[in-house]
């Protein structure tokens, strides 16, 4: 029963301090005069240290050495470096043409007080000297140079983008990566699937086995089933079970705003995986860019058609031998374009279905591996209370379990926590602080007490589990119905009964209360698209006939117009009458229901406004006190009414 809607909330993008961000060019620039800054304050320290020693004319060089007070002369080109005998030294320059006996000599010293001093030529060649002389020109230009190589570099990374829009994006899965990877181990049931893709890696491994009996392996192989049951998970463990390279992108990455770039990415997808073959190419939802053509859907942008016609091009551009498998996953292989399933391309079709009970056991033990359990868990109980849950369900559901557990401070998960986590997976967390009021939760008990008496007294509706007026997700209150066995088909009575179910919180707010209030609304919704399929899909109407109106999605079966339905204005208003007929006569079965049972309605929702819920050994207790025969339960499974 859903008793609020969520409002929306407006939200602002801000920057990571919450201010906007500051373009990177300004840190770089930043960052070069800083640099700048730091390398001509070195200059300048290293130049007036060099500085800090005395420079002396020659004439006094000349005077120093005849009186003794010379000790050592370093000679360097044309530069003089004198110690004096107090270790103090100086600085002096020689004539240039002339060498340094020689031009002491012409002033006045004699040999004999050159022969106290000792004399040390250094060589002017060399890496260091020419570093020396050129370094004062080479900084400046190496400074200029990196200055402009940080200002371009962030011009040249977005200019460059422009250049790699054609590459391909795929995510690419080493098969030596141990923490990657998956094999048939750690995908449980679907065991049809897998016996079809294990002759994909039987392939892989050995290709001569088929080449030399003249089959050919399949080129491509497309993955449908319901969201959450594997499709990726199972092309990953082919990968790992054949050890190649696995590379992965979804649909959508193919196409930009930008024509030809898909067309251009999945060139360059295939060349990779040519260069590595064997290998495999995995395209996730590949309905985004392989749906029909000549749809006109698009508005005249023809990008998503010029890249299915290059993957066609490419699967039929194979050699016969080549190792290399196309992979693809979809939910909606109704809208695939025929030219992608013929033979040659996709022509080998693997169909998921949601996992059975003795799967879902499985697939919660391997869900289970990390997890420390309590005794009393018991997966073969939460895989029969669970028809109708993919894999990811039932991920969601011990990953659930495990942070209730958690939440409470407890090491250990017990069943209690995976039986709650359940319900949460289905309809969300219990909204504890949603406070109703008296008339909402009288309201309230006698709708989910009209859908639970309903549901117990029509023979071909499933036996009532629990009921409860705890608001959960965005129903107010909840019905959980247990089938009497599992089951893949659903015949016209229980289809019938359901509906009646479902109108069941409809027909006892307005018995008891002479209004309607806003939350039978989803149970209107399910109960008239139910009504419609039976009329349009399945043939289950008297007047119509077994005549099919609509495909499996609810499109129009023929015609490609988005107005065009398929069928005559005539038509369309029998459907409409029989879809009214069928909801009208499920109205008065629920209130002829609710009439005879008025008590019982009024037993059942006084007792949940005072406990707020009702499990099933209570509830049941309370139907038969007054006469109502229980239906027999084998399998314990859970349908919701809200």
């Amino acid at each position: 029963m859903d008793m609020m809607k969520p409002k929306g909330n407006k939200k602002m993008a801000v920057g990571p301090q919450g201010g906007p961000q500051k373009p990177k060019i300004l840190s770089q620039m930043t960052g070069a005069i800083v640099v700048l800054i730091l390398l001509v304050a070195l200059f300048s320290w290293i130049t007036d240290n060099s500085k800090s020693i005395p420079v002396v004319p020659l004439s006094a060089v000349a005077q120093k050495i005849t009186d003794g007070n010379v000790a050592k002369i370093e000679v360097s080109g044309n530069d003089l470096t004198l110690t004096l005998k107090d270790n103090s030294q100086v600085t002096s320059k020689k004539e240039t043409e002339s060498s340094l006996s020689q031009t002491l000599a012409n002033y006045g010293v004699t040999s004999a007080n050159l022969d106290k001093v000792e004399i040390d030529i250094k060589n002017e060649s060399g890496f260091g000297f020419w570093i020396i002389n050129i370094l004062p020109f080479l900084l400046p230009v190496i400074l200029i140079a990196f200055f402009v190589w940080m200002l371009s570099r962030q011009v040249k990374g977005t200019s460059m983008q422009a250049f790699t829009f054609g590459q391909s994006k795929a995510k690419i899965t080493d098969p030596n990566d141990k923490n990657n990877r998956v094999t048939f181990k750690d995908v449980a049931g679907n065991k049809e699937a897998k016996q079809e893709l294990s002759e994909i890696v039987d392939f892989l491994k050995n290709p001569k086995k088929f080449l030399d009996i003249g089959a050919r392996i399949p080129k491509g192989v497309i993955l449908t089933g319901a969201p959450g049951t594997g499709k990726t998970l199972l092309a990953r463990a082919v990968a790992g079970e054949a050890s190649v390279p696995f590379f992965h992108l979804s649909g959508s990455e193919f196409v930009e705003m930008f024509v030809g770039v898909g067309a251009s990415r999945v060139r360059d997808l295939f060349q990779m995986a040519k260069k590595s073959a064997p290998a495999i190419i995995f395209i996730d939802e590949i309905d985004a860019v392989g749906r029909v053509r000549g749809t006109g859907v698009g508005g005249g942008n023809d990008e998503r058609e010029q890249t299915l016609n290059q993957i066609l091009v490419e699967m039929d551009g194979f050699d016969p031998n080549e190792k290399v498998i196309v992979m693809a996953a979809t939910n909606r292989g109704d809208v695939l374009d025929p030219a992608l399933l013929r033979p040659g391309r996709f022509d080998r079709r693997v169909v998921l279905d949601l996992p059975d009970r003795a799967d879902r056991e499985e697939i919660l033990t391997i869900h289970s591996a990390k997890k420390p359990f309590a005794e009393d868990v018991n997966l073969k109980i939460i895989a029969e209370r669970t028809p109708g849950f993919s894999g990811a369900d039932l991920f969601s559901l011990m990953n659930e379990g495990a942070i209730l557990a958690a939440r409470e401070d407890r090491k250990k998960v017990a069943q209690f926590d995976l039986i709650r986590s359940i319900e949460k997976v289905m309809m969300g967390p219990e909204r504890k602080s949603h406070l109703m009021t008296k008339k909402e939760k009288e309201i309230t008990a006698y709708h989910e007490a009209g859908h639970a008496l309903v549901a117990s007294v029509l023979p071909h509706a499933d036996p009532v589990h629990k009921v409860s007026i705890v608001a959960r997700g965005r129903a107010g209150g909840y019905t959980l119905k247990l089938p009497l066995e599992e089951r893949r088909l659903q015949s016209k009575k229980e289809f019938l009964d359901d509906i009646a179910m479902s109108l069941g919180g409809y027909v006892a707010e307005e018995m008891i209360f002479g209004d309607i209030t806003t939350g039978p609304s989803n149970d209107l919704q399910v109960a008239s698209n139910l009504a419609r399929a039976m009329v349009t899909r399945w043939g289950m109407s008297e007047n119509l006939g077994p005549i099919a109106y609509e495909s499996n999605g609810g499109r129009p079966m023929f015609g490609q117009g988005v107005e065009d339905n398929g069928y005559s204005q005539e038509v369309s208003a029998k459907i409409d009458a029989e879809v009214s007929k069928i909801m009208n006569d499920a109205f008065a079965k629920a209130r002829e229901t609710l009439t005879t049972h008025r008590k019982v309605l009024d037993a059942i929702a006084t007792r949940l406004i005072e406990v707020e819920t009702l499990e099933q050994p209570e509830y049941e207790d309370i139907i038969k006190a007054h006469g109502i025969k229980l239906k027999k339960k084998d399998l314990p499974a859970v349908s919701i009414a809200g």
